[in-house]
């Protein structure tokens, strides 16, 4: 009996130290910030749910258990993705898995759409023409991405907004993207973000992410890129 009791304590202790090492290190998962149906029509609320607890929670889940596995769990997701190449698809699947989910729970929000104002919205009228013009751009990103992926808007080292696309979990932040930069907006273009509502039609939920889209946030995100 006192075995049996010594192992359990064991086990709930190295559960808490594991998770105050995850928390030291941001490896915490994000509640949603918005309820489940806060974006209908658009994302519809079972989508929402499934995407959230069960794909989401299961890339955190295996990215923490990776992390500890390979002996990263002291670096951060940015440290990580820097050296994405080096690690384990393990690891450069489930971390991004992570925080691209993260991210885009972010951009997205209820009463939402429309379009950015400010210094945001001057950088996409220099860098893509027009406002619709770096719709159009962005939508066939994330229309043409074959299989699974992501699009994204991103800000290079220089400063500049780019718009790509990446496959399954990678994003713009990990040395293995075509193109690199900090990501400030992304579409989730994965059958598993939309086929419940849209089925086949990806283009269908592209179009309607626009009047989710938190162009407040996306102008936090772009302001914090450029400093």
């Amino acid at each position: 009996m006192k075995t049996r009791a010594f192992l359990i304590v064991t086990f709930i202790l190295s559960l808490t130290l594991l998770n105050q090492k995850t928390m030291a290190q941001g490896y915490t998962f994000p509640p949603l910030p918005y309820a489940y149906n806060a974006l209908e029509p658009y994302i519809d609320a079972q989508t929402m749910e499934i995407h959230y607890t069960k794909h989401h929670r299961a890339y955190y889940d295996n990215f923490v258990k990776a992390a500890a596995e390979n002996k990263i769990d002291n670096l951060s997701l940015e440290d990580i993705f820097s050296k994405a190449s080096t690690f384990p698809a393990v690891v450069r699947n489930n971390a991004g898995g992570f925080y691209n989910h993260s991210l885009f729970w972010q951009v997205m929000g209820p009463d939402a759409g429309g379009q950015p104002d400010g210094a945001l919205l001057d950088a996409i009228n220099k860098t893509f023409g027009s406002f619709d013009k770096f719709k159009a751009e962005f939508e066939t990103a994330a229309k043409t991405q074959f299989g699974s992926g992501w699009a994204w808007l991103a800000v290079d080292s220089d400063g500049k907004l780019f718009v790509s696309q990446t496959p399954n979990q990678d994003n713009p932040l990990m040395d293995i993207a075509v193109k690199r930069g900090k990501p400030i907006l992304l579409l989730d273009v994965w059958e598993h973000a939309y086929y419940l509502k849209y089925q086949n039609r990806r283009a269908d939920y592209v179009s309607a992410f626009w009047n989710v889209v938190n162009w407040k946030k996306v102008a936090e995100l772009y302001n914090t890129a450029v400093k």
